[in-house]
């Protein structure tokens, strides 16, 4: 029985995937680990692998097309020896009577071969019903459409017990429609069609007690209980303008929205519609911290080249250790404190952005911060990361910085409660002891989800950052 390869979900995000690009071929053979496919999900183009021997027998989803929903059968594996099912026999039809006039059609006409009991449309794969060998010539020889069948086997397969099933089935009797109900309007005085209407209740519920069954005020007092205050009108609720679409104009490019800017899109959206962001501003003085950074690298045998972002990212995991209420996610009936930190770092891809995982930032040292980030930085660019590597963590930083950037604000990612976005160190004015001087200064925005952070929490861990950054060697300790 040939196995049916569907789209698989490869993260829990993932509701649909385009097959980027098949590395088998029909006929060829293949072995479990033997990778059939890259697939492009919401997040990285990973890869598809074989979970048993066989032969490809079809490949159903071409490559670069459409993304197709989770489940869709893609393709599928013969075992050694089995033939891919033939194509579906043509529908048997009596010959045609050259002499012999067309009997006039009765009004109720009656089937003229034998059909399965009414049942959902069988599992098709690409337009082909799914049907074993031995079903496909039991049916042919009973002169039965398979698409008429409806198939017990796995993924809706028709195996030689639906055909025989369905070749026994009586013939439908046809079923005269029954008559059309006509609606009427419960009859009621003017005022009592006010007080129902005041009061959400439905005439049609309600015995009149007046002439002919009539509906009167006693009847809705009756309904709401003597003297019961009438409730005010319902106010209709307001539509929701419809989003702005933008028609193409002359010389205009429709550029296909990929799986990851659909899901960016999506996921930021809710986010500002559904987080309550608030936002802090700091600047923090980075002369220590630009001092202790060219010391570090120009070490003799150093075989790291640390950056600001290294430095910001320990900093960053350090002040969630410090406040574990930060290191916290909003859970509807809970907050969900995080027993690990895990600090994620936005990443810019030439599908747009993604923000791999530090786990344990804060059990990890300046050079092994460095590593992974260059490493997980590297992948995520080449769309490689696993769905682990990217999904979940406490907190983002998101760094501008190298672009000239001096000052933004950034859009918190569900579940994390925050997001600090870095801008660029430059020289600017400062009053140092009473006197004015000038330092190298770098704003920091952050930006809480007013759910699971206060102000004052956010300042004191805010704080906690710039001390960091700020004290550079303490970092070290």
């Amino acid at each position: 029985m040939p196995l049916t390869i569907t789209m698989p979900a490869l993260s829990p995000t993932m509701t649909e995937g385009r097959i980027a690009r098949w590395l088998v071929k029909e006929g060829d053979s293949v072995a479990p680990g033997d990778v059939l496919a890259e697939i492009e999900t919401d997040k990285a183009t990973m890869e598809l692998e074989a979970d048993e021997e066989g032969v490809v027998g079809s490949i159903m989803v071409a490559e670069g097309g459409d993304a197709v929903p989770v489940n869709t059968p893609i393709a599928t594996i013969l075992a050694d020896g089995e033939d891919a099912a033939p194509p579906e026999a043509a529908p048997v039809t009596a010959p045609e009577q050259e002499s012999s006039p067309q009997p006039p059609v009765p009004e109720t006409p009656t089937p003229a071969a034998p059909a399965a009991p009414a049942a959902p449309a069988p599992a098709s794969t690409g337009g082909r019903v799914v049907a074993s060998p031995v079903a496909r010539r039991l049916a042919k020889e009973k002169g039965l459409e398979l698409s008429a069948i409806q198939g017990s086997g796995p993924g809706g397969r028709i195996v030689k017990e639906d055909v025989e099933a369905a070749s026994m089935a009586p013939v439908a009797a046809p079923v005269a429609a029954p008559p059309p109900v006509v609606a009427t309007e419960p009859k009621a005085s003017p005022l009592a069609g006010r007080m129902a209407a005041q009061a959400g209740i439905d005439l049609a519920t309600l015995a009149g007690s007046g002439a002919d069954g009539k509906i009167v005020k006693a009847d809705i007092d009756a309904a709401l209980g003597a003297g019961a205050e009438i409730p005010p009108a319902p106010v209709a609720p307001t539509a929701s303008p419809a989003p702005a679409t933008v028609a193409p104009a002359a010389g205009d490019t429709e550029i296909p929205l990929s799986l990851m800017r659909k899901t960016i899109a999506r996921r930021l959206t809710e986010s500002k519609q559904t987080v309550p962001h608030f936002y802090q501003l700091v600047e923090c003085d980075i002369e220590r911290l630009n001092g202790l950074l060219e010391e570090l690298n120009n070490r003799d045998g150093a075989d790291y080249k640390l950056t600001i972002n290294d430095f910001l990212v320990r900093a960053l995991a350090l002040a969630l250790k410090a406040f574990p209420d930060v290191n916290t996610s909003w859970g509807e009936t809970v907050l969900l404190q995080h027993n690990s930190v895990d600090v994620a770092v936005a990443v810019a891809t030439e599908g747009g952005l993604i923000t791999p995982i530090v786990r344990q930032a804060d059990h990890k040292g300046l050079a092994e911060i460095s590593a992974t980030v260059r490493e997980l930085a590297g992948r995520a660019r080449q769309g490689k990361l696993m769905p682990e590597e990217y999904q979940g963590g406490s907190f983002t930083i998101s760094n501008l910085g190298m672009f000239g950037i001096t000052e933004f604000s950034a859009i918190i990612n569900p579940p994390q409660s925050g997001i600090v976005a870095v801008g660029v160190g430059e020289q600017r004015p400062l009053v140092r002891d009473g006197a004015l001087a000038i330092a190298t200064l770098m704003t920091c925005t952050f930006s809480f989800d007013h759910r699971v952070v206060d102000g004052v929490l956010g300042a004191h861990f805010v704080n906690a950052f710039k001390g960091f950054v700020e004290d550079p060697l303490s970092m070290l300790l």
